[in-house]
């Protein structure tokens, strides 16, 4: 008796279509052979930052998924009874030197110097350096301010945005006063949130330096901003916002003025850089608007994080922009850069300077513009 090979044809497919599905399914369990072979495939990546030409990992083969990211606080005072922020003249602040406050009169922010600053203020006009055989000094003088916000357990991530937006309003006004001291080239902008990204005190705030220095790494930024301009003819930064916004894989909130996205070298899970799709140099001429824009762009993706990384998520963020130095930086973009902590540098990363992510940034951003808020 014949057999009708398209018949026989049909009845294999039909079971290797079932194996697939049951597979799939979990039903039947991958063989050892098949699961060298999905795992052989799982290679890391190693991508590299167009501005800086720094190195990441992005460690695909450890095949993280966003929920193991959820993080659990480790202790920190939170109540306010001990705070020392709740009522800073109370607990002995220095005197501040801003002040927000509502139409009934009761502040909202304040600034002040840091009773413990890592820069004193200069005396005189002289800074002071010196060499010794290879080496050399100078005094580290400068301003160390604290940026504090009334409310004890609204962090930035559950601020109201225009609330968001007077906190970056200081910032401006803050930056504004300070950047033509004489021992001023540079001012730093940064918040750190829970035990993990550094802060000893609960009740949110951020910090202001401005120090006499240019760091080495906006001095990377800087150098990397200008070289590429003069191998495009355009800002790196304008050229990330427009791939980003046209393949929408790290997109994670944009509005009309601003966009948040996971960069394509994150270099931990979950990064996420806001910036102005306009191209702006320096942060310090913001207007009001962009201000209202940026700070809703920054309440969002702060939001959709602890969303996803949960309510005790600790983070770091900090604000780059254009040296105040008085030179011009027109090839700069100012922006935000949050960089939750999800990792701890081993000595892989100490010993190279390349930074390991164990989710790739198109996977966390998905995650990320998934995310319901929930107050």
């Amino acid at each position: 008796m014949k057999t009708n090979p398209e018949k026989k044809g049909k009845k294999t497919n039909k079971k290797a279509s079932k194996k697939a599905v049951l597979k799939k399914a979990g039903t039947i369990k991958p063989s050892k052979k098949e699961k060298k072979k999905e795992k052989s495939g799982q290679f890391s990546q190693l991508r590299q930052d167009v501005v800086t030409g720094d190195w990441v990992v992005i460690a695909t083969g450890r095949g993280k998924r966003p929920s193991d990211f959820k993080q659990v606080g480790e202790p920190i005072d939170k109540d306010p009874k001990s705070c020392l922020f709740c009522d800073p003249k109370a607990s002995g602040q220095e005197e501040d030197v801003l002040v927000y406050n509502t139409s009934a009169g009761d502040w909202t922010l304040r600034v002040f110097p840091n009773k413990f600053p890592a820069f004193s203020q200069p005396v005189g006009g002289k800074l002071n350096h010196k060499e010794e055989g290879p080496y050399f000094w100078m005094d580290g003088v400068g301003y160390h301010e604290v940026i504090v916000t009334k409310n004890h357990f609204n962090d930035i991530s559950r601020m109201d945005p225009i609330l968001v937006a007077e906190v970056l309003d200081a910032y401006q006004t803050r930056y504004l006063d300070l950047m033509n001291k004489k021992s001023v080239r540079y001012i730093e902008i940064f918040h750190n949130h829970g035990k993990k990204a550094g802060a000893s005190i609960f009740h949110p705030h951020s910090q202001l330096t401005a120090i006499p220095v240019i760091s080495p790494y906006i001095n990377l930024e800087l150098s990397g901003a200008e070289n590429f301009f003069e191998a495009n003819r355009q800002c790196v930064f304008c050229t990330m916002i427009s791939w980003e916004l046209d393949h929408h894989q790290r997109v994670v909130f944009e509005n009309e003025q601003f966009l948040a996205f996971c960069p394509f070298a994150s270099r931990t899970a979950f990064e996420v850089w806001v910036l102005p799709k306009k191209h702006q140099p320096y942060f310090e001429r913001s207007s009001d608007e962009e201000k209202i824009a940026a700070g809703e762009a920054l309440r969002e993706a702060l939001g959709k994080i602890r969303q996803v990384l949960g309510e005790d998520f600790s983070y770091n963020f900090y604000l780059h922009t254009s040296p105040c130095d008085g030179k011009d930086y027109p090839h700069y973009h100012w922006h935000i850069e949050i960089l939750p902590k999800t990792s701890i540098w081993a000595g892989f990363e100490l010993s190279t300077g390349i930074e390991i992510s164990s989710i790739e940034p198109e996977v966390a951003a998905q995650a990320l513009r998934e995310a319901q808020e929930t107050g």
